[in-house]
């Protein structure tokens, strides 16, 4: 009996220690949780430019078509033959200068004897004023001797003028063009003969839309290009604006002039305009890749604050040359950045890099 009472004794010694055990641990308190520290994100590359102030030109463009100063179709008067042609086609000639002479022994026949009637009119006249001062002649003889004088000196001019339409002269300082025409030819009244032209002034001809017409008036400088001289600019001036404006169009007509002296472009020409309408001076604006798009038709930039970046959104204005102008969001001397903007967001740290450098010369020199 005493063995079997010992041996539950132990049994419940041991469940109460065990009991014990259980509920210290149980009771225990949690051991605090190791907390990783999360490791921060790398900074972003990223390229910037300083936001500048610069003088920014209003404008506006257009197509026209290059005009000679002046030009003109000679043409003679009277039907007759070519006896002499004094030019080269496409040569340079004075005004005045004589281009092509017609067969002209009649009419310088008829002007030799006009101008002897002359000299004998005038001998006559003198004759009779003599007389007329001694009293030998009546008056009503001395006013027929100054009437014959007269009617003389008006064949003579007369003559003169038809010997003059048998020389083709060039009307202004011009180049003359290619002729139709060779010596010996005989030709009818009216029949072209050759253009010559006045190119070391050209006009240039253009439309602009009617809105704009309370923007225009002469002297505007305009930028003018084309491309048979490519990559040069050359300068123009508007010389006359139209009082009508096209009804079907809705466009004004403008006229502007080129100096042309060395040549280099022609009548005909098609041409490029940039019209300058002003001049505003202080523009902030940024370089067109620091822009960029979102939904509802919104642009941001990202700008440089410290090590960060904010994403900031800006009104924008005119683009000219790879710049945009910025109206509102923005001052002088901001960072945006202008390269890297996929990998940013708002308030993502950024780390500033040169921009890589075009190795051109480098090249050259190899």
């Amino acid at each position: 009996m005493s063995v079997r009472r010992s041996t539950v004794l132990a049994l419940c010694a041991a469940g109460l220690i065990g009991l014990g055990v259980y509920a210290w641990q149980a009771n225990r308190p949690a051991p605090a949780p190791v907390v990783k520290e999360e490791a921060a994100a790398p900074a972003v590359d990223v390229e910037t430019v300083a936001v500048v102030a610069q003088a920014m030109a209003d404008d506006v463009t257009a197509v026209g078509s290059l005009v000679s100063n002046e030009s003109v179709i000679l043409r003679p008067e009277v039907a007759g033959r070519i006896a002499a042609i004094h030019f080269q086609d496409g040569a340079t000639a004075r005004k005045g200068a004589v281009l092509i002479e017609f067969d002209a022994a009649v009419q310088l026949a008829e002007l030799r004897q006009e101008r002897a009637n002359l000299a004998l009119a005038e001998s006559n006249a003198r004759r009779t004023e003599d007389l007329f001062s001694r009293r030998f002649v009546s008056q009503s003889a001395r006013d027929e001797a100054a009437s014959r004088l007269e009617v003389a000196r008006a064949a003579v001019a007369l003559a003169s003028a038809r010997f003059e339409r048998t020389r083709i002269r060039a009307p202004f300082d011009g180049t003359v063009g290619i002729r139709n025409v060779s010596v010996g030819d005989f030709v009818k009244d009216g029949e072209v003969l050759v253009n010559i032209e006045d190119i070391a002034t050209l006009k240039l001809d253009f439309r602009l839309p009617e809105l704009y017409l309370g923007r225009l008036r002469p002297g505007q400088t305009l930028e003018v290009t084309s491309d048979v001289v490519p990559g040069e600019v050359f300068a123009a001036t508007v010389d006359a604006i139209d009082p009508l404006v096209d009804a079907q169009g809705r466009a004004v007509l403008l006229r502007a002039r080129l100096p042309n002296h060395d040549g280099k472009l022609r009548p005909g020409v098609f041409a490029r305009v940039r019209l300058i309408l002003q001049e505003r001076p202080g523009v902030l604006v940024v370089p067109e890749e620091a822009l960029v798009p979102a939904p509802g038709n919104v642009q941001f930039v990202y700008r440089v604050d410290g090590d960060k970046v904010r994403r900031v959104e800006v009104r924008t204005g005119a683009r000219r040359a790879g710049v945009v102008e910025i109206v509102d969001g923005l001052a002088a001397g901001m960072q945006v950045v202008t390269a890297g903007q996929l990998k940013l967001r708002d308030g993502v740290a950024v780390r500033v890099v040169p921009a890589p450098a075009v190795a051109v010369a480098a090249d050259r020199a190899g």
